[in-house]
């Protein structure tokens, strides 16, 4: 038996740094995905293993149930129903298991990830023999909440396996759970959060879970659905920085000129409700969608101004946004910033296509000038990703294997109005994606992607 389960990354769209002073933020999932598969053994294997295999950082990890229960048996369960912090005399004898000793110096950062693993598989499984591959689109440490999507896209895998959720396994494609089913799974991925981050915030793996986006303040978590298709140029500077040094060094600073920065703090709550307020109002019609996109290039240049102002740019992030205002995009850092990954839009622009929509809507930015942005970007040494901002949150899938990442309806290019449909992979495909009620038209042609927005 396999099961597949997916969770997105998250990107900070407003307000960072300002929220831990009392300002309002707004985090929105991104359409980069860590994958988590499970596969139980057949009776024929005669397997009683348990193995890991987080492709992504090209280690693997096994254990004998035999040895995992005689660690963790005291714990009685699984409990999937009921999540459960790790006690300090679990966190001890995962260690053990783990052996952080044998693990590679580059590579220390994983085991927490390992033990987060661990807890999570048999608190919610218990002690069952199963392969479990894990492969992700986002990279680690910069920032787009790829930890939690790795707690989210397990915890996801393993509550469908446990019965702790009521899913239609005849269904095709993936499927999402219910209302207070993704709350079990939030709460379950926080726990895991907690083993890797010590005290996490609960933003990224609340993104990662429902998707679309956030806006949170003091604590307080409102869900927004926007009313507009995005899609952002995110640029992995690769410069490490020390969140926590950062965010003492915003503080201070605010110690210094209290009025001043309670001043800025003010302005950045203002352009995270304005932001909010942007992505969620309806679009009449292009003129509407527009200066709906001029409104939110404004809001992200002047939260980077005010960013600026707390201290929190570096010199990459400054090269990142001199190179995007060369082709006049807009652009701001994201997280905690001193390096970490920079936000730039990519706006629509009108262009009628085929005869497939009768009403088309909008198109990226033609692919020569993003093709030119990533091009001059890459020539600093910069990590270019393309994602939408937005969108769906985790998602499981029984039937067989999808191509991951890849989702939606498949449609065979043609130059004639005429429609025929055939598997993901094959050769010239263009892809349908729900996304809100657009469809987002992907045409893939020779490693160049060109996507497209319409209104059906």
């Amino acid at each position: 038996m396999e099961v597949k389960a997916r969770a997105p990354g998250k990107i900070i769209f407003a307000g960072e740094h300002a929220v831990v002073h009392g300002s309002t933020a707004v985090a929105a999932s991104i359409g980069l995905y860590t994958h988590v598969t499970i596969r139980y053994p057949s009776l024929s294997e005669k397997n009683d293993t348990l193995n890991l295999q987080p492709k992504t950082v090209g280690l693997e990890y096994s254990w004998s149930i035999s040895r995992v229960k005689a660690a963790l048996s005291y714990l009685g369960g699984p409990f999937s129903s009921t999540p459960t912090t790790c006690s300090p005399e679990c966190s001890k004898s995962l260690a053990d298991l783990i052996d952080i000793d044998k693990f590679p110096e580059a590579k220390i950062e994983i085991s927490s990830g390992v033990h987060a693993f661990l807890w999570l598989y048999t608190s919610i499984l218990g002690f069952k023999p199963a392969t479990v591959t894990i492969t992700s689109e986002l990279p680690m440490g910069a920032g787009l909440g790829s930890s939690a999507a790795f707690c989210v896209a397990l915890t996801t895998a393993l509550l469908s396996l446990s019965g702790s959720v009521n899913l239609d396994r005849s269904k095709k494609g993936w499927l999402v759970f219910g209302e207070s089913e993704l709350e079990l799974l939030n709460k379950w991925a926080f726990e895991g959060e907690k083993i890797i981050h010590g005290k996490p915030s609960g933003i990224d793996n609340t993104v990662s879970t429902y998707g679309n986006m956030i806006k949170f303040k003091s604590g307080s978590i409102t869900r927004i659905t926007p009313d507009m298709p995005l899609k952002m140029l995110i640029t992995n500077t690769k410069i490490g920085r020390n969140t926590k040094a950062l965010v003492a060094g915003v503080s201070e600073r605010t110690l210094r000129h209290h009025e001043a920065m309670n001043s800025v703090f003010k302005a950045v709550d203002c352009i995270s409700n304005e932001l909010a307020d942007v992505v969620q109002s309806p679009a009449k019609d292009e003129l509407s969608i527009t200066e709906k996109e001029q409104k939110l290039e404004e809001l992200m240049e002047m939260n980077q101004g005010l960013l600026q102002c707390m201290g929190v740019s570096h010199a990459s992030i400054e090269t990142v946004l001199r190179t995007t205002l060369k082709y006049k995009l807009a652009s701001k850092l994201t997280g905690a910033g001193g390096g970490g990954c920079v936000l730039t839009l990519l706006p629509m622009r009108i262009l009628f296509l085929t005869p497939l929509c009768k009403a088309f809507d909008r198109t990226l930015l033609s692919g020569t000038v993003v093709d030119k942005v990533v091009a001059d970007l890459g020539s600093c040494g910069f990590q270019c990703l393309t994602a939408t901002i937005g969108g769906k949150g985790a998602g499981v899938c029984f039937d067989g294997p999808l191509s991951m990442g890849l989702h939606g309806y498949v449609w065979i290019g043609s130059s004639n109005s005429k429609a025929r449909t055939a598997s993901l992979g094959s050769v010239g495909w263009e892809r349908l994606e729900l996304f809100g009620y657009r469809l987002m038209l992907c045409l893939k042609r020779d490693r160049q992607v060109i996507e497209r927005s319409c209104k059906c």
